[in-house]
This record gives C-alpha cells, sequence and structure tokens, in this order.
C-alpha cells in the first residue's frame, strides 16, 4: 500500500492511542496485605500439616520398634509424677532411650492422665507401645507371700515386718486364730495393717463354709470352738493323711470326757504367742496349771494355740469315723493310732524301741562344760 495515500493523522488524533489497550495489570484485590498474610499462613499451616503427619508416620513407627533393654527389668514409678518425669525416669533406667518420642506418643495416644504409679515389669526389648501400655493399664508387678500354718498371730506379725515391699505398721498383734494362713498377692506399697485385714476376712469366709458344713454330732458349740480343735490338730501333725484321724482322736477324747493330752498345749500354756519353747517340756511343766494345759484342765483350752489353715479347720469338723482314742510318734515322722490304752502302750514301747537304735547309731555330741543335767521326762501319758 501507498504510505503516501494515508491521510495524515490530526493533531488530536494524534494524541489519543491507537486502538491497542496496554498489557494488564495485578488487581487491588490481589495485592491487598491481607490476601498476602493469608496465603502466608495457608502455605505454613500445609507445611506443618505435612511435618506433622510425617512426624505421626515416623512415630507410630518408631513406637513398635524394639527398645533398648537388653534384659528383663522392674522399675517403681513414684506417686505424682508428670510425664516428663516418668520419661526421665524411663530413660535412666534403660527402657527407653528418646524420652521426647515418649512424651509425644503418650500426648498422641491422649494417655497422659491414664499413666498409673506403682511397680512395673519390662519383658527385654520391650517397645515404646508396650510401655505405654503397661503403664496406662496399670499392669503392676504382683508380689507374694505365704503364711505356713500352725504359727501364732504374734509370729505372723513378726515376719510381715520383714517384707520390705511392704509399707507401714500393724496397730495390735490380732487376736490368736483369727488370721488365714495362706499365699497372698500384693503389689509394692501395699500396708501390712491391709494385709492383716485381708488374712482376717478369709479367715472368717472360710471359717463360715466349714463350719456350715460340719458333722452334726460334732462336740463343739461355736465356730470359736471349732478353730480352737483345729489348731491343736494343726500343731499335732502336718500330714495331710493323718489330720482327720488325729481329729477323731480328740473329737472322740470329747465326747468320753476324757482330757485331750496334747503337749502343744502345753507350750503355748508357757511362752504364749511366742509359739516355741527351744527345749524339751519338763516334767514339772507337764503338771503345771495354766489355762491351756490340757493335761490339767477338761475339755477345750480356752482359745486357739496358733492359727490354723484350712485343711485343719476341715478336718476339725469333719474327723474320721473311727473309735481311736490315742496316738504316738512312730519314728518316721507320722503316728500310731490305737483304740485302747494297752494297744497304746505297745505303739509307745516300739516307739523307745526305735528311739535308742538311732540313739545308737548317732555317734553322740561331747557334753558342755557344767551343763545342767536335763530333768526327767513324765512317762507317756494316755495321749503320748
Amino acid at each position: 500500500m501507498d504510505q503516501s495515500r494515508i491521510p495524515p493523522r490530526n493533531q488530536r488524533n494524534a494524541s489519543e492511542p491507537d486502538g491497542k489497550s496496554p498489557p494488564s495489570s495485578r488487581s487491588k484485590k490481589a495485592r491487598h496485605p491481607l490476601v498476602v498474610a493469608g496465603n502466608a499462613i495457608f502455605s505454613i499451616l500445609g507445611v506443618a500439616a505435612l511435618a506433622l503427619g510425617a512426624a505421626i508416620v515416623v512415630g507410630k513407627q518408631r513406637m513398635d520398634l524394639p527398645g533398648p533393654l537388653v534384659q528383663e527389668k522392674t522399675v517403681n514409678i513414684p506417686r505424682g509424677l508428670g510425664t516428663k518425669d516418668i520419661s526421665d525416669l524411663l530413660v535412666r533406667e534403660g527402657v527407653i532411650d528418646q524420652p521426647f518420642v515418649f512424651v509425644g506418643s503418650v500426648i498422641v495416644m491422649k494417655a497422659r492422665e491414664g499413666l498409673k504409679f506403682g511397680e512395673y515389669q519390662f519383658p527385654k526389648q520391650a517397645s515404646l507401645r508396650d510401655v505405654i501400655d503397661t503403664i496406662v493399664e496399670g499392669r503392676v508387678v504382683q508380689h507374694t507371700f505365704t503364711i505356713p500354718e500352725g504359727l501364732t498371730s504374734e509370729q505372723i506379725v513378726a515376719r510381715l515386718q520383714d517384707f520390705e515391699t511392704l509399707s507401714g505398721n500393724i496397730r495390735s498383734v490380732p487376736r490368736e486364730g483369727t488370721l488365714l494362713p495362706e499365699t497372698y498377692k500384693y503389689t509394692r506399697g501395699t500396708s501390712r495393717e491391709q494385709i492383716i485385714q485381708r488374712m482376717q476376712q478369709t479367715h472368717r469366709r472360710i471359717l463360715q463354709e466349714v463350719w456350715d458344713r460340719r458333722v452334726p454330732d460334732l462336740p463343739v458349740k461355736t465356730p470359736e470352738q471349732l478353730v480352737t480343735l483345729a489348731s491343736i490338730i494343726e500343731k499335732e501333725t502336718g500330714r495331710p493323711d493323718e489330720r482327720t484321724r488325729v481329729a477323731a482322736v480328740f473329737v472322740n477324747r470329747l465326747k468320753n470326757r476324757m482330757r485331750l493330752q496334747s503337749d502343744p498345749t502345753i507350750i503355748y500354756g508357757l511362752v504364749g504367742g511366742k509359739g516355741s519353747l527351744g527345749r524339751p517340756i519338763m516334767r514339772s511343766e507337764i503338771d503345771q496349771p495354766t489355762p491351756y494345759n490340757t493335761y490339767v484342765i477338761d475339755g477345750l483350752p480356752p482359745g486357739p494355740i496358733a492359727n490354723p489353715g484350712r485343711a485343719s479347720l476341715e478336718a476339725a469338723a469333719n474327723p474320721a469315723r473311727t473309735k481311736e482314742l490315742y496316738f504316738a510318734a512312730d519314728g518316721t515322722g507320722g503316728h500310731a493310732f490305737a483304740e485302747n490304752y494297752e494297744q497304746h502302750q505297745k505303739n509307745v514301747a516300739r516307739l523307745r524301741v526305735i528311739e535308742h537304735e538311732v540313739r545308737q547309731e548317732t555317734p553322740a555330741a561331747p557334753a558342755p562344760a557344767a551343763a545342767p543335767a536335763a530333768p526327767a521326762r513324765k512317762p507317756a501319758s494316755a495321749k503320748r
């Protein structure tokens, strides 16, 4: 096209744009400071969410990994410790190796209020999840102690004082025959008074069960008298196969109005709750009057001479159906029983022969200088 034919633009037209629009600029709304700040916040939150998610994934993986414990470990967590204190304690004991992971896991699991004090046993290489679950569920270590049958209440109290895992003191020695010898479980820190109460409660429950099942012709009138009879049986024999026969001898004697003539009642009358005389009974002590000496008194003593176990209580309530009135040691740890005095004397004579043979075979120990002569023993009684 011939440029010369294009009419020149006048001065007015020359000052006007030629119809092409200029480049568009960003809107004022998009440049607003609040929008910019909002975008930044959302970006930060997004990054944080990703980081948190990654941390949770990694944390869950760490929770199930084997822990640092090289062998089983028992740890006592005292009352009143916070989450951070517990984590520090577990690190010191070698149960965990990263306290911040423990704290974070407790928070994620919403278990902060569920952490319980107590003594815990953690297995070798316990995972963090296992550790937390053990504490939250309160799976504390269960200790056990066994009280043998036939101990007096004073002896039982003395034994409980020796258990360092128990706490507190016992206010007073319980009444004789009110504690049931048994194996009991407890947790560290349980008070000794609580143990005594449990033993008393168990005794009452078992005694009532046994009393309800007693034979109808039993010559005892109350549960307390049954305990007294059972305590004598307990002290006379420790053999399960003999309890009902020993019980029958004493029951038959009560029915026949014969004195029980039980050596353990002599000892209890002399030493009371201490339980052990520490030497043979002297002849003068067999005839020595005490409220408990059944060689002197008629019938049962005024109370138990020990704390009998369940087996002796059941034997006293359901004795064997025999006519036996006597028993004597047979030299083997058991007893020989007899229905009449003549047979009993033969059993005693047989025991004397066994004892003589044992003395002949056993070298005599040199007597200590200036040792006083032992007093003579009374000849075998109707019971012994």
